[in-house]
């Protein structure tokens, strides 16, 4: 799948809230979703989701005694996101603190990176997140990198995950994510 800002002729990109990555209303989604949990470095914790009538629903348990993390991440696409300033999420969550990751073909070390930006949220309420790119941090397996910064125009995957070091019940709702 690739995306890309419309030309700047068509239209005022942030006049009705920026490009729409997806909204949840394709079946089973439109960038494909699957689970990476901590079970991958022998972890505990549990994590899915579904998506039903345009909510995505993320749910789980984490469990420090290992990686301490769950995630869900899309398949490979090409999100060329240069003539925006960050990630716009409309999530209702349960008070935890989340994290909106984003790849691109950056490597460290010859190892792919990517790039993480935390968010929290607020215990059943719905609420519009906005993170600009310049608060997305490069890490590899965890690890705060130096650089290199992100590239919004190199978008490759995005991912939502859970990483907050805490122990327990987890559950975040997500309709839609733009780019603004």
């Amino acid at each position: 799948m690739t995306l890309s800002a419309p030309p700047a002729t068509a239209h005022d990109p942030q006049a009705d809230g920026g490009l729409l990555l997806t909204d949840f209303t394709l079946d089973p989604g439109d960038l494909d979703w699957f689970v990476v949990n901590d079970n991958v470095m022998g972890g505990r914790s549990e994590g899915t989701f579904n998506i039903e009538q345009g909510v995505l629903h993320f749910a789980g348990s984490t469990n420090t005694r290992g990686g301490g993390f769950s995630s869900i991440r899309t398949n490979p696409a090409k999100l060329d996101l240069s003539e925006f300033a960050g990630i716009r999420l409309q999530v209702r969550g349960d008070g935890r603190r989340y994290t909106w990751r984003l790849a691109t073909n950056a490597r460290w070390r010859g190892r792919q990176i990517s790039y993480w930006a935390d968010f929290d949220t607020q215990d059943g309420a719905w609420t519009t997140v906005d993170i600009p790119f310049s608060r997305f941090i490069p890490r590899y397996r965890g690890a705060t990198l130096d650089g290199p910064a992100l590239e919004p125009g190199q978008i490759t995957d995005m991912g939502l995950m859970i990483y907050d070091k805490l122990d327990g019940p987890f559950e975040l709702r997500l309709t839609s994510v733009h780019a603004y």
